[in-house]
């Protein structure tokens, strides 16, 4: 397929750069951790090589008057740079030479921290992975495609750069949605551009083993913890009860059968209702469960993508003016937004790379970007026989992130934490 110089935003996009500011960016990340000391300029080189495989990440952010847009970079590959203690800060749009990712390295660890307008979790993977996979190459070793690992002597594909949601929001459906503003765990605010991150090192095979005893799957497992974690926490605080509620993005490419690079997911939002009772971790589980096996089947996900594109395309908001898009963008997330949402959980699943470049990797990791209201949100992915879960606090305190990991000791599974915490 032919690059294009420029690119509309998709439609999970367009909600992001209107709000880029300096508490809540939206910035990600995710990381292959090799078993060996990177070398920078052999990274560099490999940043260099893979870049034309991607064309849709090869861009910066214009704007005109009424809407943004991708417009092809002209300024050259970004530089690889030493990682910083605070990752997923704030991206500036006339830095880094205008790219909307950053490719950090620290000893074996290879991070792409990527703006969401420009990609989701599972577009990323792929990028650092195949990057990942090319610093080998050049290293000297053999390594094949397939999986996460794209080969980057092909073209793009017409699918991996457009936007998917166009192609499957047809529905008839109607998807009525109640934003209602939930419990959010509270602590000592930490600095701007400083966030505090928790790892647990899991066995993978345990965890699975101890979500499948339950009946469920590691994404219902994890997400009902962490929502019963927040259920206790605010019922040992004695204030007014609210209603607690964990987000849980989930990937459409399976669904719909589309290998796009860009954004291509939606979000569940399942809670409990503390007035309603008292709740053991079992009743929670069940209740995720029941809820995502209902709700996560191609016709509901076509009717929730059809109504998110139905205000993007109303002939009212495509006359409207950029600013003011902005402002009303800005006053729906801050009326809505994380105000429904008590703790995010996003989990990637097992990354599947070449067979023969699994012996140079340790793990692979996912980091949520810190959010403005959730005391710690949580990204999950697994490789080998690790599962990695890493909370990113905008908070002082830990006191959510030992609630969990403790809860899994006690449930018999051995966890390695590691922290940027001083």
């Amino acid at each position: 397929m032919p690059i294009k110089p420029w690119y509309k935003l998709d439609n999970a996009a367009t909600i992001f750069p209107g709000q880029n500011t300096s508490r809540w960016s939206n910035i990600f990340r995710f990381s292959v951790i090799l078993k060996e000391k990177i070398n920078p300029e052999i990274l560099e080189q490999a940043l260099k090589n893979v870049m034309p495989r991607f064309p849709c990440y090869d861009v910066r952010l214009r704007w005109g008057l009424f809407w943004y847009y991708f417009e092809k970079n002209p300024n050259g590959a970004p530089s690889v740079q030493q990682d910083i203690a605070n990752p997923c800060h704030r991206v500036k749009f006339k830095e880094n030479k205008g790219y909307l990712f950053r490719i950090y390295y620290y000893e074996n660890r290879i991070s792409g921290d990527f703006y969401h307008a420009l990609t989701d979790g599972m577009g990323a993977s792929v990028f650092v992975c195949t990057l990942a996979a090319e610093y080998l190459r050049l290293t000297g070793r053999e390594i094949d495609c397939g999986g996460h690992v794209l080969d980057i002597n092909q073209k793009a594909t017409r699918a991996e750069l457009e936007d998917p949601y166009t192609k499957c929001g047809k529905s008839k459906g109607k998807i009525s949605r109640s934003n209602i503003r939930v419990y959010h765990a509270v602590g000592t605010r930490a600095p701007k551009h400083m966030v505090n991150i928790t790892r647990g090192i899991i066995p993978l095979e345990a965890v699975h083993s101890l979500a499948k005893s339950y009946g469920a799957t590691i994404t219902e497992f994890i997400g009902a913890l962490l929502l019963f974690v927040h259920y206790e926490k605010q019922k040992e605080e004695k204030r007014r009860q609210k209603k607690v509620c964990v987000q849980i993005p989930v990937s459409l490419r399976k669904t719909f059968g589309i290998d796009t690079l860009r954004n291509f997911s939606l979000y569940y939002l399942i809670n409990i209702d503390p007035l309603m009772g008292e709740y053991t971790f079992e009743e929670v589980l069940k209740h995720v469960i029941l809820y995502l096996r209902d709700v996560n089947n191609e016709k509901t996900l076509r009717a929730m993508v059809t109504a998110n594109l139905k205000l993007a395309k109303s002939p009212f908001m495509r006359l409207v003016p950029l600013f003011i898009k902005d402002l009303a963008v800005g006053l729906g997330f801050g009326i809505l937004g994380e105000q429904a949402v008590s703790v995010l959980f996003s989990n990637l699943g097992k990354i599947n790379l070449p067979e023969n470049m699994q012996p140079y990797v340790e793990f692979t990791e996912l980091m949520a970007g810190p959010g403005k209201l959730n005391a710690a949100r949580c990204g999950g992915c697994g490789f080998g026989d690790k599962f990695i879960i890493d909370f990113a606090n905008i908070y002082m305190e830990s006191d959510i992130e030992r609630r969990f990991f403790t809860s899994l000791v006690k449930m018999g599974v051995r966890v390695k934490i590691e922290s940027n915490r001083r």
